[in-house]
């Protein structure tokens, strides 16, 4: 199942791993879908916030 306007993906992940997946994200209260969303946006930000922090560096290292 789908959000509407929300393109499904595809992972790999094997039962196992699923299922206890499914148990961590009910006790967070969350979906799946929605807590890999929060981790790919943190990380997003993260990744984003380093390229600030090393082009700001650059800069003050080439004044």
């Amino acid at each position: 199942m789908t959000t509407k306007g929300t393109t499904g993906r595809v992972v790999r992940v094997d039962k196992e791993t699923w299922d206890a997946y499914a148990e961590v994200c009910e006790a967070k209260g969350l979906s799946r879908a929605a807590d890999l969303r929060v981790y790919i946006n943190r990380e997003i930000a993260k990744f984003r916030k380093e390229q600030r922090d090393a082009g700001a560096a650059r800069n003050i290292a080439e004044s």
